[in-house]
């Protein structure tokens, strides 16, 4: 089916507003363009949740900052989902993301923590990411939740960190997830697929801009092989936690993502893979302006809530 009328809008708009990428320049050079013309970018109104917090837990390359949005009904009960934002590991911060983690914390009931995007290249991000779990499942009593029950959600590049913490999650033996949420995942170093060849140029995200994320993101190339940057290369799949992939599409991440699902799937992995017709890649920010964001949201919010309850 065509993009639809409202997902072009915004793509229009958001076109409009920030700069064109530049894949000659560094990761950092474009983060400070791209803050420089946020401020013209309206985004989502913002649903309100019981409580946000800042926190700053330890990693071993430094502190990891965590955000912490507590619904309205939080107590000694409700269970943590760990929330890795996109932005091709360079980009975006815990400011761009927060009305899809404000949709994410009231339709699941769940706690959505939150760390700034990989300020260094392979492995020293998805490390952190995993640090900030493991220390999340340790020392959630203390913050009034339920450690026990515990996913991971990330969009984009934050789906490729949610999947690289699942599968260190089960090799290092913990801690011990129940979901895996996983939002247009970056999932493997490739572009070889149909829809990295076929998304338009009209469709926001180009497949030539996520091969500049991965140059940004690798210290090596080499560094693509590695399961933990490359999910879909890791040598099993099995005892995997349950896992929902959305997918949209017009995103040339679409089909590495649908693959994943599909070796879940065979690994015997309970998956769901919902494609959203007419959209684009980045299209679950905008919750309360499309239709379908809230949907998803809402996706999300019910695989959180039958997964740990």
């Amino acid at each position: 089916m065509p993009i639809d009328p409202m997902a072009a809008a915004i793509i229009r708009h958001m076109e409009s507003a920030f700069p064109a990428m530049d894949l000659t320049v560094s990761g950092t050079e474009m983060r400070r363009r791209i803050a420089e013309a946020s401020g013209t970018f309206g985004s989502a109104k913002a649903e309100p949740v019981g409580e946000v917090s800042d926190h700053v837990v330890p990693g071993p390359n430094g502190d990891i900052p965590l955000r912490i949005y507590r619904p309205e009904t939080a107590d000694i009960s409700t269970p943590v989902a760990m929330f890795f934002h996109g932005g091709g590991w360079v980009l975006c911060d815990l400011d761009s993301h927060d009305g899809i983690c404000r949709a994410i914390c009231n339709a699941s009931r769940c706690v959505v923590d939150h760390r700034l995007a990989p300020e260094h290249r392979f492995p020293i991000g998805v490390e952190d990411c995993y640090a900030a779990t493991t220390w999340m499942a340790t020392h959630a009593s203390t913050l009034g939740f339920d450690g026990r029950r515990l996913a991971v959600v990330g969009d984009s590049a934050g789906g490729n960190l949610a999947a690289a913490v699942a599968l260190m999650a089960r090799d290092r033996g913990g801690p011990k997830l129940h979901l895996q949420v996983l939002v247009y995942p970056v999932i493997d170093h490739s572009d070889q697929t149909e829809s990295h060849r076929t998304v338009g140029e009209d469709c926001f995200l180009k497949s030539r801009e996520v091969m500049y994320y991965w140059d940004q993101y690798l210290a090596e190339p080499e560094d693509g092989s590695n399961p933990y940057a490359s999910p879909l290369r890791a040598s099993t799949h099995q005892r995997l936690p349950a896992t929902l992939i959305i997918t949209p599409e017009f995103d040339p991440l679409r089909d590495e993502g649908e693959d994943y699902g599909r070796v879940l799937i065979e690994a015997g992995v309970s998956t769901t893979i919902h494609r959203f017709p007419g959209m684009f890649h980045g299209f679950v920010s905008f919750v309360s302006q499309l239709d379908a964001a809230d949907q998803a949201a809402g996706e999300i919010g019910a695989a959180l809530r039958s997964a740990m309850t």
